[in-house]
């Protein structure tokens, strides 16, 4: 299909979608300006109503959109059926996280002209001297988020920018009263990135109380008031990390002491995370974190997915804890409790890891198959021949139950051997033999 616009059939009454900046009719053209004085219908939030106000002919209908943006496709419609000329005011680039894409979702393409302004963004940055042409841009223009915190999940209206901070080297911010510059300070703050961004604030942009603040260390702007139009531009000061993603070795992670325990060998690791067939945005859950490391490789093959942690074990859960502030991921909630306590209120997964089921193995094999998505595989893993026994009855019972020619299900043994030195020379020690046991749902993932 032909998706091309073809400009020689323009409709002969668009709806003008009108950039405008905090100096008002300074902002516009002859063209926007003469759409604006012409206009039957104009629709815009109060602010900018108000400021553009006196350029309105006599008996202009305006309808302010605050609070009420579902109903201005239905007004645009409402207009364009009686041959009304109509004008939607946006702030600066229409198409740069404005209303012009929800408009052209609720109405068509073709019943609108859209004339774009410069975006507070391009300003900021032309305020500074910062080149923009390859940096992510991201809005916290939303209710409310609350203060940001480790481990928050997808739902926090600043997770966006978390995992921003972890892919891009310069971000521009659209902000709100409440997201604001401190609280995104903050935000860095609690991620360890303090040290490796500065930031810019532009207050007020083209009006009498313009500033802006340029390189803020984020310790300074976080305790820091601003005004509530503001723009954040974040620029990264010191060299991006390049980690590993996964197959760390099993040194790199905090374990209990004195005894070693309660993580997943590095050879096992490995093959488990290949049979969890992951993808870049899967939602993850392990079950039984011990240290985390199955969970904490998995956040980082899934920059784009979530990785949903659970531990009931109290001295465990602090040391998974530690491993995840050490790891630098931000795609990563980590819960203390005891399976299948809790998971009911977690997004169903595609894939799921159980380390360790505190005695509720069958149980949980079979909650875990209800809620996988299609194609999504379950991997567990076990060092008693109890345990092993315990998940293939429980696989054998789905079967048998009606849920055969819903998944399939197979074991492999794994024994690997590691090279110690004996006098001068090596010797190989064989680790214990573990079972890693997979099963997955028929389907294909979304």
């Amino acid at each position: 299909m032909d998706n091309r616009i073809d400009t020689d059939d323009k409709d002969p009454n668009p709806c003008r979608v009108i950039g405008v900046l905090d100096d008002g009719v300074a902002s516009l053209n002859a063209t926007a300006l003469a759409h604006l004085r012409s206009a039957d219908v104009v629709i815009g939030g109060a602010r900018t109503l108000a400021l553009l106000a006196p350029e309105l002919k006599a008996g202009t209908v305006c309808h302010d959109l605050t609070g009420r943006l579902k109903d201005v496709p239905a007004w645009v419609r409402a207009a364009r059926a009686d041959h009304l000329q109509c004008v939607v005011l946006a702030t600066g680039d229409p198409l740069c996280h404005g209303i012009a894409p929800y408009l052209a979702q609720h109405l068509c393409v073709q019943a609108l002209d859209i004339l774009p302004n410069l975006s507070t963004l391009q300003l900021a940055c032309a305020r500074i001297g910062l080149a923009w042409h390859d940096a992510a841009i991201v809005s916290v223009h939303a209710k409310d988020a609350g203060e940001w915190r480790r481990g928050a999940t997808p739902e926090h209206g600043l997770y966006g920018l978390a995992q921003a901070l972890r892919t891009h080297a310069r971000l521009l911010v659209l902000t709100s009263p409440d997201n604001s510059p401190d609280r995104i300070a903050r935000l860095l703050l609690a991620e360890g990135l303090g040290d490796d961004f500065l930031m810019a604030v532009a207050e007020n942009l083209l009006q009498p109380e313009e500033r802006v603040l340029a390189e803020l260390p984020m310790a300074d702007a976080a305790g820091m008031r601003f005004a509530p139009l503001n723009v954040v531009l974040l620029w990264r000061v010191a060299p991006a990390p390049r980690p590993v993603r996964f197959g760390l070795p099993d040194t790199a992670y905090v374990q209990r002491q004195p005894e070693k325990g309660l993580i997943t060998k590095q050879e096992v690791r490995a093959v488990s995370l290949a049979r969890l067939q992951l993808r870049a945005d899967s939602v993850v859950w392990d079950i039984g974190a011990g240290s985390g490391s199955v969970g904490l490789e998995a956040a980082r093959l899934c920059p784009h997915g979530h990785v949903y942690a659970i531990e009931k074990n109290e001295a465990d859960h602090a040391i998974a804890a530690q491993n995840h502030a050490a790891f630098g991921v931000a795609n990563y909630s980590l819960h203390h409790g005891k399976a299948p306590e809790g998971l009911d209120a977690w997004p169903d997964p595609d894939a799921v890891f159980i380390g360790g089921s505190g005695g509720e193995l069958a149980g949980l094999i079979g909650g875990v198959m209800t809620r996988l998505r299609p194609g999504g595989t379950l991997v567990m893993n076990f060092v008693t021949l109890e345990n092993l026994a315990t998940a293939t009855a429980a696989l054998a019972a789905l079967e048998e139950g009606g849920a055969g020619n819903d998944f399939a299900w197979d074991v492999v043994q794994l024994q690997a051997a590691r090279s110690k030195p004996i006098l001068h020379m090596h010797r190989m020690a064989a680790e214990n033999p573990v079972w890693i046991v997979c099963a997955q749902r028929a389907g294909s993932a979304a």
